[in-house]
């Protein structure tokens, strides 16, 4: 950062001359002041220090490009704004400076000061955005009005810049006065409150700063979601590598399940499905107290880039119950947690999946089907892992095969596969598309993001994690039935879990009035009692069922491949990528150059019924 101790005519030609050089400029200045410039952008944000002002100036300080104006020599901050401006405007054709401030406590409106008739539709779109956070919150009351005068500044203070000098320089002045809503009488902030408040203000400001530069200027801007920051700080990056270590330190799935499931499913068939082994799990590898202590000092409050500061707080939650379900194994907390992990199972799912089971019967296996043990599975991996490394040369994984997995898994881009394993042969593209084509691809493309988070995953990604493997199952023509039905009664096995079923009465209600086989039916009630209750396997159907709601509603399907993430996480993987903070996925799975697979989604844009779905 350029240090600047005194504004003067050099110290100005010094900052000046480091705008043409470089695409960002940070500088402080004296009084306390700070300038932020990413010159590809026609406007600064502006805020000038205050006393007992709390709140109003982090507002400012989440732009891409801001001046927090020092308590001394205002005279000199206003020939840098006259000279930053007539600089940035004759590239632009126009440069806006917009000056945030707060009212007066107990004020109650917006008060946007401008050029009412020559920014008519921008400051008009500002106010109908700022006018929407009624329907946000209850309770406040806010209203806006456009004061169409030439002083946009606060009363008593004086202009950033005269009428007669914005004429000279290029420059628009806009200035928005803010009710302090966000703090108490006695001037105290309300952080939680302030962090949403604060996100809202800067979209609203956002889209009528974006109509500006549409209407006015000659900025190729695409849209509102690229006025963000284009270059992080470097705390975003501290704390996302961090959150992804503290991840990386357990493995959460491999620690809830149990190590003796092979010896639970002898004893349970061999006493006729009345015997049932205590579930046994493997020590954990980490301290919960010392982990949660971690997570608690990354300082994310700090964090005034609105979309990472949402990100990384949605994650820390996430881990934060991950790690209290690790200290909970075999009990009902660690079933109630995992409720509140995977967001319970609503009416419309449990429908889905009863009227599934209803229309797709049961398909008995052929005795004469080859089969494919995990070697040859092993092999198949492989070959799409070298496809892969067409694509990229930098792409390297690994298959692991290991007597002590009981599942089929993915776990940190690399596939481990059980040693007795064996499946139908013609079911094999599919789970490699599964697999391969969908765990292995996305944890590489978001390995290839500059934000680690996006190869190990955001909060809540799973269920379109999984909706988009088992779309791929379908893309390849390898969904049957039995599979939609496994997915549907993991649905109905985790309500009965709900309702309070044990280990023999859900396997019976799979088994009886279901009609899957003993062994399938195992499978699923297994899977839905370990760790003492885990309803993970819900997400596979909720995310192939929201999937097809997103597609059907005019949503792309290849942008999902870029990285682990959920569909909620759409509008910030478009504002990260318009902001060129993300990248466009590296890696494109098979599937996506085969012939017809445009047309099988075209089917499901359709409303393709999710039972018309499966392979005949």
């Amino acid at each position: 950062m350029l240090d600047i101790s005194e504004l003067s005519e050099k110290s100005i030609n010094q900052i000046l001359t480091k705008l043409e050089e470089e695409k960002e400029l940070s500088c402080s200045l004296p009084g306390g002041g700070l300038l932020h410039i990413e010159k590809d952008l026609p406007y600064l944000i502006v805020y000038r220090h205050r006393e007992n002002d709390a709140g109003t100036a982090r507002i400012v300080m989440s732009e891409a490009s801001y001046l927090i104006i020092g308590n001394s020599d205002f005279e000199l901050y206003q020939d840098l704004l006259f000279q930053v401006s007539d600089k940035l405007a004759t590239e632009f054709k126009s440069y806006l400076l917009f000056e945030i401030y707060a009212g007066e406590p107990g004020s109650n409106c917006f008060t946007i000061k401008g050029p009412a008739k020559k920014l008519a539709s921008s400051l008009e779109l500002l106010q109908e955005e700022l006018e929407k956070i009624n329907e946000r919150y209850s309770g406040l009351y806010l209203k806006s009005e456009i004061m169409d005068t030439p002083n946009r500044q606060k009363e008593d203070e004086s202009p950033l810049m005269e009428i007669e000098q914005t004429k000279q320089s290029g420059a628009v002045v806009v200035g928005l006065e803010i009710p302090p809503v966000y703090r108490n009488i006695d001037g105290e902030l309300y952080p939680v409150f302030f962090r949403d408040y604060r996100d809202f203000i800067v979209k609203a400001i956002h889209k009528g700063i974006f109509d500006y530069i549409r209407v006015q200027t000659s900025c190729g801007v695409a849209s509102f979601h690229a006025l963000g920051r284009k270059y992080l700080k470097d705390k975003i990056f501290e704390i996302d590598k961090k959150l992804g270590q503290i991840e990386s330190s357990y493995e959460f799935l491999w620690l809830i399940s149990p190590s003796n499931i092979h010896e639970i499913k002898k004893e349970f068939f061999d006493s006729n499905y009345e015997k049932l082994l205590d579930y046994h799990y493997r020590l954990l590898p980490i301290d919960p107290d010392v982990l949660k202590r971690e997570l608690y000092n990354l300082k994310i409050e700090d964090i005034d880039d609105p979309a990472m500061s949402h990100l990384f707080r949605e994650k820390r939650e996430e881990l934060d119950q991950q790690i209290t379900m690790l200290s909970e194994r075999g009990t009902k907390n660690f079933f109630y947690n995992s409720i509140r992990l995977y967001k319970g199972i609503d009416n419309i799912l449990c429908e889905e999946a009863g009227n599934l089971l209803r229309e797709v019967a049961e398909e008995k296996p052929d005795k004469d089907t080859e089969m494919i043990d995990s070697r040859g599975f092993a092999s198949l991996a492989r070959r799409e892992f070298d496809y892969y490394a067409e694509q990229d040369e930098n792409f390297k994984s690994k298959v692991h095969i290991r007597k002590d997995v009981n599942i089929l898994m993915v776990s940190k881009g690399e596939l481990f596969i059980p040693e007795d394993y064996k499946m139908n042969k013609t079911e094999t593209e599919a789970l490699i598309q599964h697999e391969v084509g969908t765990h292995v691809l996305t944890y590489y493309n978001g390995s290839q993001q500059p934000l680690s988070l996006l190869k190990t995953g955001l909060a809540d990604y799973d269920p379109l994690q999984e909706g988009l493997a088992v779309m791929a199952e379908y893309l390849v023509d390898g969904l049957t039935a039995n599979r939609l039905r496994t997915l549907a009664g993991r649905v109905i096995a985790g309500s009965a879990l709900m309702e309070g079923g044990d280990f023999q009465q859900i396997f019976s209600l799979l088994s009886t009035e279901y009609g899957f086989s003993g062994e399938r039916a195992f499978n699923i009630t297994s899977r839905i009692m370990q760790g003492g209750g885990f309803l993970k396997d819900i997400i596979y159907l909720k995310g192939l069922v929201e999937l097809r709601h997103h597609l059907q509603n005019g949503g792309e399907f290849e942008p999902l491949l870029a990285g682990k993430f959920g569909l909620k996480h759409i509008g910030i993987i478009k504002e990260l990528t318009e902001r060129k903070i993300l990248k466009k996925s590296v890696l494109k799975p098979r599937y996506l150059l085969t012939q017809n697979v445009q047309n099988k989604l075209n089917l499901i844009k359709e409303g393709l019924p999710l039972s018309k779905m499966i392979t005949r």
